[in-house]
């Protein structure tokens, strides 16, 4: 006799906090790419010195050394968002973390600046696949009222990871007094590494590409892990729907898009979003902090120690950046950040000119504080979610890699002529060149960003479509 109604088992569904408890899960462990981005990028400046002594290298040499990671993450940010795509996000993150490892062994171990700037662009390629890779993958995964606050965890790590590189430098420096303290700075970084790699293994591959891949059961099996019931089906039905329309109507070749003009007109948005964050010139201050306050008079085991100021006021600068992104619009928040760090450097280059004094170093070491709280509260947090926001499902990776691959170029030519320009017409003109810069891209923002809050993935895609087509 079947059992009745009232005695069959109920599927026990998880509770809202559960769901969120998940969500926050996936993106802490996905996020471990952004520590090691943030990581890798903020090591070098402490490590520099200790290997231009140890590797006996040029000065040509030191901007060779600082810039191949930027080259490599160039290229991978191009790589890693083609094969998100093809492999699916997950997959990709997990590749990435395998070249960390590899990357930053190769660094540490390296006898010779030959190999040293080789294992550098292999870390490069690994820390370009994870710019490109995880906004997106936390995009996908994260409902819309939450999408804000869990891409810019992302934000929250890459800061972070330059914060403890700051401090990994600082300690180093005052435990192991040879040259080869740069080698511990560099291999303490394949800690993280391995953690991402043993985390890919308990996250799930995103729905929107199980969708894309015409694998429907399997992307709502993932959306139900990842959303509260009540909208379980709605937004599997708008994921279905988007992904039909593509199967449909487009090819699977990335290029065959750019056919379409509202996708052109997308992807130089993305360009210009990508370029706009870049020239505030805020690697110069990432990279070259030490440098710049040594330049100012301070002493280098004080420029050393006094760039953690610069990474901790960048955590607390993120953190107030994700509580504003639950609150404020997008493009009212880039703006303000763009006329903030504009201001702030402006400041910095008229402090050049004051008589060389401690006071006038702490001075700077103020400013270049104030820049990078605009910078990492408005206009990088601003920037990660509104790559992962913008572009069409099919193409979303391939288009992803190709911004990202400008901005990491954009991050090399900063990084590279930084050091020429102050040595040739001196800091005050050169950081009224980013002055300059910053006005355009105020103007840029203004006129051009597309605001984005409060929007799916898929209403923000048709909305493209009618606007720019």
């Amino acid at each position: 006799m079947p059992a009745s109604r009232a005695e069959e088992p109920q599927t026990a569904h998880p509770t809202s906090r559960q769901i969120r408890r998940h969500q926050t899960t996936i993106a802490v462990i996905a996020t471990q790419g952004g520590f090691l981005f943030g990581y890798d990028t903020g090591v070098i400046s402490g490590a520099l010195p200790y290997i231009r002594q140890d590797l006996d290298l040029s000065a040509a040499t030191q901007g060779i050394v600082v810039s191949s990671l930027l080259i490599g993450a160039a290229f991978g940010a191009t790589f890693g968002g083609r094969l998100s795509d093809i492999l699916g996000r997950k997959t990709s993150i997990r590749l990435a973390a395998l070249v960390f490892v590899l990357g930053t062994l190769g660094s540490a171990l390296a006898p010779s600046a030959g190999l040293l700037i080789g294992a550098r662009v292999i870390l490069g390629l690994a820390v370009g696949a994870v710019s490109a890779t995880v906004p997106l993958y936390i995009g996908e995964m994260s409902p819309v009222e939450r999408r804000g606050r869990l891409v810019n965890q992302n934000e929250l790590m890459i800061v972070s990871g330059q914060l403890v590189a700051f401090i990994v430098d600082t300690i180093i420096i005052h435990v192991l007094s040879q040259t080869s303290a740069w080698r511990w700075m560099l291999g303490v970084a394949v800690i993280p590494a391995i953690m991402l790699f043993i985390g890919t293994f308990f996250i799930p591959e995103t729905p929107r590409w199980y969708a894309a891949r015409g694998r429907y059961r399997e992307a709502e099996v993932v959306l139900r892990t990842v959303r509260v019931p009540p909208v379980v089906q709605s937004e599997f039905a708008l994921i279905r729907e988007t992904a039909e329309y593509r199967h449909a109507h487009e090819s699977r070749s990335g290029w065959v898009y750019y056919r379409e003009r509202w996708i052109r007109r997308l992807t130089l948005v993305g360009f210009g979003i990508a370029v706009c964050q870049q020239i505030t010139g805020i690697n110069t201050v990432i990279y070259y902090a030490p440098t710049i306050l040594e330049d100012t008079g301070l002493a280098a085991q004080s420029s050393v120690a006094a760039s953690i100021a610069v990474g901790a006021i960048g955590v607390i600068g993120t953190c107030i950046g994700m509580w504003l992104l639950g609150r404020v619009r997008r493009r009212p928040l880039l703006i303000i950040g763009q006329i903030g760090t504009t201001t702030s450097l402006l400041a910095v280059s008229l402090a050049f000119q004051l008589g060389e004094s401690t006071g006038r170093s702490y001075l700077i070491l103020l400013f270049m504080v104030v820049f990078v709280f605009f910078q990492q509260c408005f206009i990088s947090t601003v920037t990660w979610l509104l790559l992962s926001e913008i572009f069409p499902m099919r193409i979303r990776g391939f288009a992803m890699g190709m911004v990202v691959f400008v901005l990491w170029m954009v991050n090399f030519l900063v990084a590279l002529l930084f050091p020429i320009l102050t040595a040739s017409i001196g800091p005050t003109p050169t950081f009224l060149v980013f002055v300059v810069l910053g006005v355009a891209a105020i103007g840029f923002s203004t006129t051009t960003v597309p605001e984005t809050k409060g929007h799916t993935l898929e209403g923000l895609e048709r909305g493209f479509r009618s606007r720019y087509a």
